[in-house]
Protein backbone atom coordinates (compact mmCIF):
# COMPACT_ATOMS: atom_id res chain seq x y z
CA UNK A 1 0.00 0.00 0.00
CA UNK A 2 1.22 3.48 -0.45
CA UNK A 3 0.16 7.50 -0.70
CA UNK A 4 -3.02 8.83 -2.67
CA UNK A 5 -3.78 12.48 -3.60
CA UNK A 6 -7.24 13.11 -3.86
CA UNK A 7 -9.47 15.45 -5.37
CA UNK A 8 -12.80 16.38 -4.27
CA UNK A 9 -15.15 19.00 -6.13
CA UNK A 10 -17.19 20.62 -4.10
CA UNK A 11 -20.70 22.44 -5.35
CA UNK A 12 -21.85 25.38 -3.21
CA UNK A 13 -25.96 25.85 -3.34
CA UNK A 14 -25.48 29.23 -4.80
CA UNK A 15 -23.24 31.82 -5.14
CA UNK A 16 -24.34 33.12 -1.85
CA UNK A 17 -22.47 30.27 -0.37
CA UNK A 18 -19.82 31.06 2.09
CA UNK A 19 -16.86 29.43 0.17
CA UNK A 20 -14.61 30.11 3.46
CA UNK A 21 -16.96 28.17 6.19
CA UNK A 22 -17.64 25.07 4.33
CA UNK A 23 -13.60 24.65 3.48
CA UNK A 24 -12.70 25.18 7.16
CA UNK A 25 -16.03 22.36 7.63
CA UNK A 26 -14.04 20.43 5.02
CA UNK A 27 -10.89 20.89 6.08
CA UNK A 28 -11.87 19.09 9.83
CA UNK A 29 -13.62 16.29 7.95
CA UNK A 30 -10.62 15.32 6.04
CA UNK A 31 -8.41 15.58 9.05
CA UNK A 32 -10.96 13.22 10.95
CA UNK A 33 -10.53 10.90 7.87
CA UNK A 34 -6.73 10.99 6.23
CA UNK A 35 -5.38 12.54 9.41
CA UNK A 36 -2.86 15.78 9.72
CA UNK A 37 -1.31 15.70 6.38
CA UNK A 38 -0.93 17.71 3.04
CA UNK A 39 -3.96 19.43 1.93
CA UNK A 40 -4.49 22.10 -1.29
CA UNK A 41 -7.47 24.32 -1.55
CA UNK A 42 -8.73 25.69 -5.27
CA UNK A 43 -11.25 28.29 -6.32
CA UNK A 44 -12.62 27.38 -9.39
CA UNK A 45 -15.07 29.50 -11.59
CA UNK A 46 -17.74 27.29 -12.85
CA UNK A 47 -20.84 30.26 -14.05
CA UNK A 48 -22.99 33.21 -13.29
CA UNK A 49 -21.14 33.74 -10.45
CA UNK A 50 -20.75 30.07 -9.24
CA UNK A 51 -17.50 28.55 -7.94
CA UNK A 52 -16.88 25.18 -7.07
CA UNK A 53 -14.15 24.26 -4.18
CA UNK A 54 -11.87 21.81 -5.45
CA UNK A 55 -9.79 20.05 -2.19
CA UNK A 56 -6.64 18.54 -2.58
CA UNK A 57 -5.40 15.78 0.12
CA UNK A 58 -3.00 13.10 0.69
CA UNK A 59 -4.16 9.90 2.23
CA UNK A 60 -2.94 6.60 3.42
CA UNK A 61 -4.26 3.96 0.79
CA UNK A 62 -5.34 1.82 3.84
CA UNK A 63 -8.05 4.21 4.44
CA UNK A 64 -10.06 2.64 1.45
CA UNK A 65 -12.19 4.51 -0.49
CA UNK A 66 -12.13 8.77 -0.11
CA UNK A 67 -15.86 8.45 -0.90
CA UNK A 68 -17.10 7.82 2.48
CA UNK A 69 -15.53 11.53 3.18
CA UNK A 70 -16.86 13.17 -0.02
CA UNK A 71 -20.69 11.52 1.30
CA UNK A 72 -20.26 13.22 4.99
CA UNK A 73 -19.39 16.96 3.21
CA UNK A 74 -22.95 16.54 1.13
CA UNK A 75 -24.17 16.66 4.71
CA UNK A 76 -22.64 19.99 5.11
CA UNK A 77 -25.29 23.05 4.73
CA UNK A 78 -24.60 25.39 1.90
CA UNK A 79 -23.20 22.10 -0.19
CA UNK A 80 -25.19 21.01 -3.08
CA UNK A 81 -22.61 17.90 -3.76
CA UNK A 82 -19.29 16.85 -3.61
CA UNK A 83 -17.69 14.09 -5.40
CA UNK A 84 -14.45 12.36 -6.05
CA UNK A 85 -13.09 13.76 -9.17
CA UNK A 86 -9.28 12.49 -8.92
CA UNK A 87 -7.61 9.96 -6.78
CA UNK A 88 -3.61 9.26 -7.79
CA UNK A 89 -0.97 7.21 -6.24
CA UNK A 90 1.74 9.19 -4.61
CA UNK A 91 5.30 8.37 -5.99
CA UNK A 92 8.55 9.52 -4.30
Amino acid sequence: MGTAVVTLKIMPESPESDLDKITEQVAKLVREFAGERDTKVTIEPIAFGLKCINFIFVMDEKLGSPDVVAEKIQDIKGVQSAEVGDVRRAIG
